[in-house]
């Protein structure tokens, strides 16, 4: 049976970086490109990755199929000077390879970035996703995100507008609030 494990990471090795750009590249081709419509570069795709890993208001988290990455997902804090967001999180850029889904990885990923959010004192977390990404509108829903909106010019994709749908979730459990620990 083929093991699903997620990890929050602050660097990537160079193997594990090769891995995501992959990853990446295979799920922009199939159309699950966080907005990427086809692959960059593979030295631009290095650079958003290494990228990400500076950005204090990011966390990477990747997930692994049978210990090759396979997928990720970042969570998103608003800047310090956004006192208005500061109990609020989004989750962006996820994907998982075509080649590594139907076992789980994700909802995992999801999970963790709930998990990670929970842990810094987020009380909320939002998201947004093409109207095409059934899969992922189902998980989201079944996993208690409620849709707040849609919007009817969301991208752009092979000459046509697609909707996209908006998503909040309240993130209960420990933690306190990035405005109370400031």
């Amino acid at each position: 049976m083929p093991v699903v494990t997620v990890e929050l990471v602050d660097s990537l090795s160079d193997q594990d970086l090769a891995e995501l750009c992959d990853a990446a590249e295979v799920a922009i081709l199939d159309g699950g490109g966080f907005g990427w419509l086809a692959p960059p570069p593979r030295e631009a795709m290095e650079r958003f990755w290494r990228g990400v890993l500076v950005v204090p208001e990011r966390s990477l988290i990747i997930g692994r199929l049978d210990g090759r990455v396979g997928g990720s997902a970042q969570v998103v804090q608003a800047p310090r000077n956004n006192e208005a967001q500061a109990a609020i999180a989004s989750i962006t850029t996820n994907f998982v390879a075509p080649w590594a889904r139907g076992h789980g990885m994700a909802r995992n990923l999801t999970v963790a970035c709930e998990d990670a959010a929970r842990a810094k004192g987020f009380r909320f977390i939002n998201l947004d996703v093409r109207e095409t990404q059934e899969a992922a509108i189902q998980l989201y829903e079944s996993l208690g995100y409620e849709r707040w909106g849609a919007n009817p010019n969301y991208a752009f994709v092979n000459g046509r507008a697609v909707s996209g749908f908006y998503y909040t979730k309240k993130l209960r459990g420990r933690g306190k609030s990035r405005s109370e620990k400031s």
